[in-house]
Order: structure tokens, then sequence, then C-alpha cells
């Protein structure tokens, strides 16, 4: 995925509404991570996907805009037993996560009733949860979600693209420039597709 498809898909959702809820998603993920007294951002998938682009990508954005804890921490439900350092953490760091802390739950599908309670024991502990996931409507994640945004599909590819409009937006503080802003300056590099009514 590289920044021409993302631009294609910005212009694709030009007044749909999505563009705006995507910056505004991102908006707030990086208010939480800057926010004085912050822990950091714990970036956690489901137990049948590990979100490691949305990982990389953050990361890039971290360093690019000066906002090191914009780079995230993956969590994951099994680390290997020769797995790196940074690569080592698994579900117990999520529930002790605390005040201070930022935790993004990313599901393409259904979170699984073990991420579920720890998310819950995080939000508890005073964490900011905020959840980019694949479904419609109501879910238990978005229940204990402070902020979510619901793509509407599991299809790979558009939650895929949503991820990279969410890492892109946020990796621009609003001080510098607007989401909106940014993100039209990458649908200038190409010429409008097909528009989509809706996800």
């Amino acid at each position: 995925m590289d920044a021409v498809r993302v631009s294609a898909l910005r212009e694709r959702l030009a007044g749909t509404g999505w563009l705006e809820a995507a910056g505004g998603f991102a908006g707030s993920l990086r208010h939480a991570v800057d926010r004085r007294g912050s822990a950091g951002l714990l970036l956690v998938g489901t137990e049948a996907y590990e979100p490691w682009h949305l990982a990389a990508h953050l990361a890039d954005e971290a360093a690019w805009s000066d906002a090191p804890r914009l780079a995230p921490t993956l969590l994951r439900h099994r680390v290997p037993a020769r797995a790196p350092a940074h690569l080592a953490y698994g579900l117990r760091r999520l529930a002790a996560a605390g005040r201070g802390s930022t935790v993004l739950v990313v599901a393409p599908a259904a979170a699984g009733e073990q991420l579920l309670e720890r998310v819950q024991d995080a939000r508890r502990g005073g964490a900011t949860v905020l959840a980019l996931d694949g479904a419609a409507g109501p879910t238990e994640l978005a229940a204990l979600a402070h902020e979510r945004l619901a793509v509407g599909t599991a299809e790979e590819e558009p939650f895929d693209l949503a991820q990279h409009l969410v890492s892109t937006a946020a990796g621009h503080s609003p001080a510098r420039r607007s989401t909106l802003a940014r993100l039209a300056d990458l649908a200038g590099r190409l010429t409008a597709g097909p528009t989509v009514g809706r996800w």
C-alpha cells in the first residue's frame, strides 16, 4: 500500500463524511498520545489479526512528525519463545495499562472474550481506549471504547486502507496542518476514480 492508493481512496470518499470521521478519530489518537502524562500507545489486534502494518506506519509517522509517543508497542496474543524484545509483549501488558496509557484495538472481526476482558481491565485502570473495527453496528468492543471508528466491512483491502488513512492523519499535528489538508495534498497526486457510495 502506498500514498497513491491512499490518495485515490481519499478522492473516492470525498463528500461521504467518512474522511472527516477518519480524521476525527486520528485527531483523538494524536491528542491521547500527546497529552501531558501520556504513557505511550499500546496497539493490539485480535487473536486472528495482528496489526503489523499499522504498527509500522504509526512508527514511521512518529519519526517523520517528531511525535515519539505515537510509535506503538505491539501487543501479541501469542509470543514465540525466541521473539525479539520489541515483539515480546503479550496481553498481560494490556491488562496492566493504566492512567496515561492509550490502547488502540484493531479488530476487523469480533474481538474475542479474552481480548475484551483485558481491554476492560485497561479501561478500569484509567487507560484511554480507541477502537478501529470492521463491524457496522454496536459491539462489545464499541461499548468499551472511548472513541470508535467503524469501517463497516471486514474485507481486507478497505480495512487496510482505513488504517493507512488513520496513521497518515495521526502523524500530523493540527497545530501544523489540518488532517483534511494533509489528506487533500495526498489526493492531489492522482485524479479521481469512480465514486464510492458507501463502504
